[in-house]
């Protein structure tokens, strides 16, 4: 079996239900996997139970009979292992682009997860195949089309289902598409005979959709908190007050992420001889626009909507996913627990709170640009406004992003179209509600990126009067690229202003500084 070069660590599954962490270790990070030998057992166990059903003249669902619209079809002895790979050849139907490899090796990690649980009545050794095909890096293809959240996330699961069986295309530890039944043989790995249930315990799942929730968590959790970052810099590039973010002012409206987000926001300004110097009775300003005073309360509201989607995440993450189910007194039970509902709602959720975290952001970018609004700098922060442009299109780009964002923000779980002669006459979309958040996470990242150029080179602009301390070092990440002067060549600017704040470059630099933040 081929090892990947240097793991950065090991999880163990089929114990515990996996945590957050754990997925996006594995997907991610390619963390290696080990397997609990109880929870192998526990399959051993309940295979037993479906192994007497296939003994049984009267007709089990999934064990003896066709799916879906044929489930009352009942199927001979002598053709069930045709019966499974048939499903699966058949359910690999999948088209459009290339599915992420993160997002395959998460999916392909959870439907592990859920055999583990010895519900499925699936044999240890499919459990050991999937481990090994994780351990050995091969991520088969999967594509962008094929599930409609319902009887699960068919085709992605079946894509990998069918590398499972040495059929179909992966690509190996070097990336190199190659068809499956090479790569396995080239990682020392046996492919699957199916047997009776399996092909069904392999393709009925959640996981797409709440791999992607899983991932998208990990990603808005430093957004979310980046954004308190940006936010704070662009209060102090527009001469704002740090007055609204006081602890005495949060609490008399008692939201846990709005008053971490204020929390976040009084830390980074603190110490600021921006804000400072306008502080006295001298000020003639009121009050801040919305996007400077209420940034602690959409950012918090963001906070509150990550907190529910993570519990939505935690409980489907300790899931049995299939149908039918082996329960533990022996009883093999259909079932609707693979409708993708409750992950679908939570992943439209976020993309709601994700295109509004982004239009607020937007707007401070226009603020920091329009003279008429920025108190004292330059028109688009321009070096010689008229012939240089500045900015002026990095908002452009910015507010096509949020367009986009508005768009992705329509919710995908409302829409169902019925499926397989009316069997599955209602479907959650989830899979779609998973794309479109995936793309939305990516669109912040971008949005914030120009925040972050805009209110660094409003601070350069602010000089001799300094940032805060913490606002100075988030500035620092970004220093050639915002800094004042004749137009340059914008989008490379652009493109890595954006990777320092999805990487989390531009938090862990303000944390150095002053220690850890609040996050979402």
């Amino acid at each position: 079996m081929t090892v990947l070069a240097s793991p950065t660590a090991t999880v163990t599954l089929g114990g515990a239900a996996p945590s957050l962490a754990d997925v996006v270790a594995v997907a991610r990070d390619d963390a290696r996997l080990a397997l609990d030998p109880a929870a192998l057992d526990a399959m051993a166990a309940s295979r037993g139970v479906i192994d007497a059903l296939a003994q049984d003249p009267l007709p089990h669902y999934g064990v003896s009979t066709g799916f879906g619209a044929l489930a009352t079809t009942f199927i001979d002895r002598d053709r069930r292992a045709q019966l499974q790979l048939s499903l699966v050849r058949s359910h690999a139907a999948g088209t459009g682009p290339e599915v992420e490899r993160e997002v395959v090796r998460a999916l392909t990690l959870l439907r592990l997860s859920t055999l583990l649980t010895g519900r499925t009545g699936a044999r240890p050794v499919v459990a050991q195949t999937y481990a090994a095909i994780l351990n050995a890096g091969i991520t088969p293809v999967v594509h962008e089309y094929g599930s409609l959240g319902c009887s699960g996330d068919l085709a992605p699961l079946s894509h990998v289902a069918l590398a499972a069986i040495g059929e179909g295309l992966v690509r190996d530890a070097e990336g190199t598409i190659v068809p499956a039944a090479d790569a396995l043989a080239a990682a020392g790995i046996a492919p699957i005979t199916l047997e009776e249930k399996e092909g069904l315990a392999l393709i009925n799942g959640t996981d797409g959709m709440l791999g992607q929730l899983v991932l998208a968590l990990a990603d808005l959790e430093r957004l979310v908190t980046t954004a308190d970052v940006t936010a704070s810099m662009s209060v102090e590039a527009l001469m704002g007050t740090d007055a609204p973010f006081a602890a005495d002012l949060q609490a008399l409206r008692p939201h846990p992420g709005i008053g971490a987000a204020a929390a976040n926001m009084r830390r980074l300004l603190a110490d600021s001889p921006i804000v400072a110097s306008h502080r006295g009775p001298d000020c003639t300003r009121v009050q801040d626009a919305y996007s400077l005073r209420c940034a602690p309360q959409v950012a918090g509201a963001v906070r509150d909507t990550l907190a529910h989607a993570r519990a939505v995440a935690e409980r489907e993450l300790a899931a049995a996913v299939d149908n039918p189910v082996v329960t533990e007194d022996g009883r093999v039970e259909s079932n609707g627990s693979f409708h993708g509902a409750p992950v679908g709602y939570v992943l439209d959720f976020l993309a709601i709170a994700v295109a509004d975290l982004a239009s607020m952001s937007e707007r401070r970018i226009d603020r920091l640009l329009d003279p008429a609004r920025n108190h004292g700098l330059p028109p688009f922060l321009a070096h010689e406004a008229g012939v240089d442009s500045g900015l002026m299109i990095a908002q452009y780009t910015a507010a096509g992003i949020v367009s986009d964002l508005k768009r992705l923000a329509s919710p995908a779980s409302v829409d169902s179209i019925p499926s397989s002669a009316m069997q599955e006459d209602h479907v959650s979309m989830g899979w779609h509600a998973a794309r479109k958040l995936r793309r939305a996470v990516c669109g912040l990242a971008r949005v914030l990126g120009i925040e972050l150029l805009a209110a660094s080179r409003g601070l350069a602009l602010r000089a001799p009067l300094d940032p805060s301390p913490a606002t100075a070092a988030a500035a620092a990440v970004v220093t050639e690229a915002a800094r004042p002067g004749p137009d340059r060549f914008l989008a490379p600017e652009v493109d890595a202003a954006a990777l320092a704040v999805r990487s989390g470059d531009v938090l862990a630099a303000v944390e150095h500084r002053i220690g850890p933040l609040h996050h979402a």
